[in-house]
């Protein structure tokens, strides 16, 4: 496995691996497609693709880099997305998993014809199946756990498609949300404890399933409803049919979808990303006050709970950082020379508002700590007498396995030291984070039961809700993060 760069612009945060879009009979289907990706953009950064069938013919396109630099206008790509079915996925990764071999969907000819897939979440067997897969003759072209739900599917002795992939569904462990093409059905289906996230839109008559609600927005489409865990939803030309063929499990959301992952706009398990953020804020600054003169936010994902935050402390909220967003991945080569300038390349202090001022600086979360070390130095450097560093959510003691990009383990910042060591390494007055019960409560849920949650927190509480059969048997995972030796 390839280690993470450590190139300056390499952000020190959680990322999300995948959106998924699908929609199915309409004419306009590859444009839409398009469009939906375009707005899940922030789900992944580094690949796209999007599968169309059109007159007895599957047609895929699959290309690293962004959504508009694929499928731009004018794109031959976009061209080429003739028919009325479609699926689409955007893809995020660590370096050791970029190669083209491993952009979504996935298809394959089966003996009942042809299938795409293209799944957001990390299974947490796949290693293991893989490794009975090829033992038995199976030949895989790609990294990705996805691939072994495909073979899974082709190997089943089932008739029907639909039945085939249960088959292969029932088989796997892990967190996945997924939208599945055949020549004439559009699938979609998520794990039986629901952790990440499918809803359901209509358009003009035609099914759409995608991450979140915001790539209905953009295309105009009128939200349904969620897929609900353990559920699998059928469209073909006779209408839409569901079923729930796994064993039912307890809903285990991922919490941090509401803190970071998705975009603020969307609403998701019927709870507004934005007003949920400025919940955590208004709840954050009851448990933790500090007197002070201003609250900003560390942009963009602090932002909204920020605001909570503010309005809550009853503290003037104001722009402190002000981001560039035109920073490329691969912006700068950094020499030794240079690489003092780090967080600055994204981030720089609005000096003027504070100079001499004493501040609360509001973030998402805490990973690594090595760009909140950068923020709280640079805002000190800008003139700030005090800085009070805030944080949304719990400690992130604990790696995710359900489909983030965690850094290891003994990575994480609050896996090695207590809070008052975190402290004093990023070079904070007073630091705090909102606790695992205030959370909940922002989230208009009593404090946590530990017996049902009610949400995925595995990342900060280590309780883990789905079997880590590749961890436990001693076998590294296999995900969309690595490639296997």
């Amino acid at each position: 496995m390839t280690g993470h760069s450590e190139h300056i612009w390499d952000d020190d945060v959680l990322h999300e691996e995948c959106g998924v879009f699908g929609i199915f009979d309409h004419v306009d289907a590859g444009a839409l497609s398009v469009l939906g990706l375009h707005s899940l953009q922030h789900r992944g950064q580094e690949a796209a693709g999007i599968v169309t069938y059109d007159q007895g013919q599957f047609i895929a396109e699959r290309h690293m880099g962004l959504v508009g630099d694929a499928f731009g206008r004018n794109s031959q790509a976009a061209r080429n997305l003739r028919g009325s079915f479609a699926i689409g996925h955007n893809r995020y990764s660590t370096a050791g998993g970029s190669r083209a071999s491993n952009i979504q969907p996935m298809f394959a000819d089966l003996a009942g014809g042809g299938l795409a897939i293209a799944h957001n979440g990390n299974l947490t067997n796949a290693h293991t199946l893989r490794t009975e897969l090829v033992a038995q003759g199976a030949i895989f072209h790609s990294t990705s756990d996805t691939e072994t739900i495909i073979h899974l599917t082709a190997r089943s002795a089932k008739a029907r498609i639909v039945d085939k992939l249960v088959d292969a569904l029932v088989q796997v462990q892990g967190a996945y949300s997924l939208v599945a093409l055949t020549s004439k059905k559009l699938i979609g289906v998520r794990d039986p404890n629901g952790v990440r996230p499918l809803v359901m839109g209509q358009l003009d008559g035609a099914t759409i399933f995608a991450s979140e609600t915001c790539a209905l927005d953009i295309i105009g489409a009128e939200y349904v409803r969620d897929v609900k865990p353990g559920e699998m939803v059928v469209v073909d030309k006779d209408g839409v049919q569901t079923h729930f063929p796994f064993k039912a499990q307890q809903s285990r959301f991922c919490v941090f979808e509401y803190i970071y992952f998705a975009r603020p706009d969307s609403t998701l398990e019927g709870r507004n990303v934005y007003e949920a953020r400025k919940n955590i804020g208004a709840v954050l600054a009851e448990e933790s006050p500090v007197d002070a003169d201003m609250v900003i936010p560390v942009p963009d994902s602090g932002v909204p709970a920020a605001l909570g935050f503010a309005n809550a402390a009853k503290i003037p909220f104001e722009l402190g950082i002000i981001r560039n967003h035109y920073v490329g991945r691969t912006f700068i080569e950094p020499s030794d020379s240079i690489r003092h300038l780090g967080v600055r390349l994204k981030h720089n202090p609005n000096r003027a508002k504070l100079k001499g001022q004493r501040v609360i600086l509001v973030d998402d979360s805490i990973v690594r700590g090595t760009t909140s070390k950068k923020i709280v130095a640079m805002v000190r450097d800008a003139g700030a007498t005090e800085v009070h560093f805030r944080v949304s959510s719990p400690p992130t003691t604990h790696s995710c396995f359900y489909g983030v990009d965690t850094p290891n383990t003994d990575e994480l910042l609050a896996h090695k030291m207590d809070v008052e060591q975190m402290r004093r390494f990023i070079g904070a007055d007073s630091l705090a984070f909102i606790s695992m019960n205030g959370l909940y409560r922002a989230m208009e849920k009593p404090e946590r039961n530990a017996k049902a949650p009610g949400f995925c927190d595995a990342c900060f509480s280590g309780d883990y809700p789905i079997s880590l059969t590749d961890i436990s048997g001693g076998t590294r995972q296999l995900s969309l993060l690595a490639d296997v030796a």
